[in-house]
């Protein structure tokens, strides 16, 4: 299976299902639609029944995909018409339905393709927007790989649409609603016989690998609206510069409302707040403007706050150019809040960072020490070198933005490298992370799951490979996906990844098939490990010596993985009625070789599915009470082990059979 399909294809959603099409024929449906309903022409020579809507007799259904689809259809014909993007903004917000928004895009531009330059330069400023006020970066992403998949198509009906889509994907980069890194990753998913990749190379070749080829793509189709994208950037830096010089406030906002612009007030704010960085003696003017501009309505609540919240994003790279960004930055939020021109919403934690003062600080503190401690262990592939220096933090509240970083930048790189990250979750599950910190990690990861789609294209897809890899090696438990999506927001790209990693682990031979997800790229994988315990255990039941098996189990190398050792000799001595065997995990736990907490782990592993293990093990209840008495008096596990819901411990001898 390709990674499209992979991603796209068996593990759809009921939305993209819609979308693409139920697949029938081992295609993903007719991805052009001609007109806004959804009529099939029976006399088209490439007529499939297939592609029929199932209608009831004597009813009609109707489907909101296609109540979306002919809605706006009219918007857009009403765009191109009247120029209005504010209108086109209200009208789609109006229309809701979320979800459906890459279809917008993907319908947008395929029919400006068909027109003239007037009208491609319409799309193209539409687009910039409604990007990310009213349509998520994740839609715009998903409509353009619609658009490069249809491109075949495209190409029927419009003669030179290679040329016209890479020309629109080359607009999309320039205005930055789609990071150069779709290309790359786009190119990994295309056919290399289909126009999409052509137009990818297009795009690549012909315009963003030009001289001065932000203007030249700017002005390929003549600025034909009242005014481009690079143009209001331009115009919003000179009326800066100006009011700076000026200290005309009332002026600066004249100019600032003859811009038109008030989708794009977020620039505003940002380019004010950088020249207030740089020319530090600005900063009382730069903030009057804003507090005037606010006071009036004429720069919204919402566009103040992400105009803050984008200059907060760029912080690190603003740093190289000003090293004290970031302390001038914390120092302008809280007068913005403080005067009431910013929302104090925006200081609200998001899960990850915190309040800004002493606490973001520590954050971003432990963020750095984490990169280079990850960066290390990608290196060296020394796990329990990662767990001293992570010990060292001494943060455990950090843990989980610990494991979102460790998975963001393993996404960002090869099967090694994610294989390593895999490994090391398991690890760092039994040695140093609760449950909690790797749900909490999860859901953090989930939530900024569209912003991390901008630079890793198939990132929802890794996303859900991850987590299913994670319940596989038992870092998770099945009803950890569920509580996982209860702290997602509804309809959300975080809730449909939880979904894929649900299908992925219901798939046939599904437990082999993710064990291999990554290729097993850090040198060995934790089915081989299962395997080698299981014969070290099978030769120590049948008559092994004890400290041949102790060297067994420290040959593995793998002691964050003990407790694997543990859970399969107390299921191997129940099925073999065989007590001998906790001989064994005496004499690692006496020489050191297998920890306390690892011991434990074993436990709550074998208590956690007891209920499935009594299928096979009729008294495996009653076992387990016995070893849990016999481990807490021989002094290898904690008196607070608690037997949850297991009866209380009938009564065994003392000493192990």
């Amino acid at each position: 299976m390709s990674r499209r399909q992979g991603a796209l294809g068996g593990l759809r959603s009921p939305i993209a299902k819609q979308f693409y099409g139920a697949g029938g024929k081992g295609t993903w449906g007719k991805l052009l639609d001609t007109d806004g309903g959804s009529c099939v022409d029976r006399n088209d020579p490439n007529y499939d029944s297939g592609e029929e809507p199932y209608q009831l007799v004597g009813s009609t259904i109707s489907d909101p995909f296609d109540e979306y689809k002919k809605a706006v259809v009219s918007m857009i014909e009403e765009y191109f018409s009247t120029g209005d993007v504010e209108l086109a903004a209200s009208d789609l917000r109006e229309l809701g339905s979320t979800e459906y928004h890459h279809y917008f895009v993907k319908k947008l531009v395929s029919m400006a393709m068909d027109r003239h330059d007037k009208e491609k330069e319409m799309a193209s400023v539409l687009l910039s927007a409604l990007y990310a006020d009213v349509i998520s970066s994740a839609q715009i992403s998903w409509g353009f790989m619609m658009l490069l998949e249809s491109a075949d198509d495209l190409a029927l009906d419009i003669l030179d649409a290679v040329d016209i889509l890479a020309l629109f994907i080359a607009r999309a980069v320039v205005d930055d609603i789609l990071p150069p890194a779709f290309l790359t990753k786009a190119t990994k998913t295309l056919s290399e016989s289909s126009k999409g990749l052509q137009v990818i190379q297009t795009a690549e070749k012909s315009y963003l690998s030009a001289p001065h080829h932000a203007e030249l793509v700017e002005r390929r189709w003549g600025g034909s609206t009242h005014i481009t994208v690079e143009e209001v950037k331009r115009k919003i830096a000179d009326l800066l510069r100006e009011y700076v010089e000026s200290g005309d406030t009332a002026e600066a906002c004249r100019c600032i409302r003859e811009l038109g612009v008030s989708f794009f007030h977020h620039e505003v704010v940002k380019r004010a707040l950088i020249l207030a960085m740089e020319i530090q003696t600005s900063e009382a003017h730069i903030l009057k403007l804003l507090k005037e501009a606010a006071e009036e309505g004429l720069i919204s609540s919402s566009q103040m706050a992400k105009g803050f919240g984008r200059l907060a994003e760029s912080l690190d790279d603003l740093s190289l150019d000003i090293p004290s960004a970031k302390t001038l930055f914390q120092s302008l939020v809280p007068k913005a809040i403080s005067e009431g021109w910013l929302d104090p919403l925006f200081l609200k934690p998001t899960g990850e960072d915190g309040e800004f003062g002493e606490e973001d600080k520590k954050v971003r503190s432990f963020k750095e020490e984490a990169v280079a401690i990850i960066h290390e262990y990608f290196l060296s592939d020394d796990i329990p070198e990662l767990i001293r220096s992570l010990e060292d933090l001494a943060a455990p509240e950090f843990n989980p933005i610990f494991l979102k970083k460790l998975i963001t930048l393993a996404m960002d790189r090869k099967n090694r490298e994610k294989e390593m990250a895999s490994v090391l979750l398991s690890a760092l599950h039994t040695e140093v992370f609760s449950t909690d910190d790797i749900v909490n990690g999860f859901v953090m990861l989930l939530e900024s799951a569209e912003d991390t789609a901008l630079d890793i294209l198939d990132a929802s897809n890794e996303l859900a490979l991850f987590l299913a890899r994670a319940v596989i090696d038992d870092v998770l438990v099945p009803l950890n996906l569920e509580e996982i999506s209860s702290k997602l927001p509804p309809n959300c790209s975080g809730s449909e990844t939880v979904h894929m990693a649900r299908s992925l682990l219901a798939a046939r031979h599904a437990g082999e098939r993710i064990l291999r997800c990554w290729g097993g790229g850090t040198g060995w994988a934790v089915e081989d490990a299962k395997d080698k315990i299981t014969k070290l255990l099978e030769e120590y039941e049948s008559g092994g010596v004890v400290s041949e098996a102790c060297q067994c189990i420290r040959d593995l190398g793998m002691p964050f993985f003990n407790h694997e050792v543990v859970k399969k000799a107390l299921v191997m001595a129940m099925e073999k009625k065989n007590d001998r065997i906790l001989d064994l995990l005496q004499e690692c736990f006496g020489e050191g070789l297998i920890t306390i907490n690892q011991m434990n782990k074993g436990f709550v592993r074998i208590r956690d599915g007891l209920d499935d293990l009594a299928l096979d093990i009729p008294n495996a209840e009653e076992k387990f009470r016995f070893y849990v008495e016999h481990a807490k008096r021989n002094g290898w596990l904690l008196p607070s082990f608690e037997l949850s819901g297991v009866d209380a411990a009938p009564s065994y001898p003392a000493t192990v059979a």
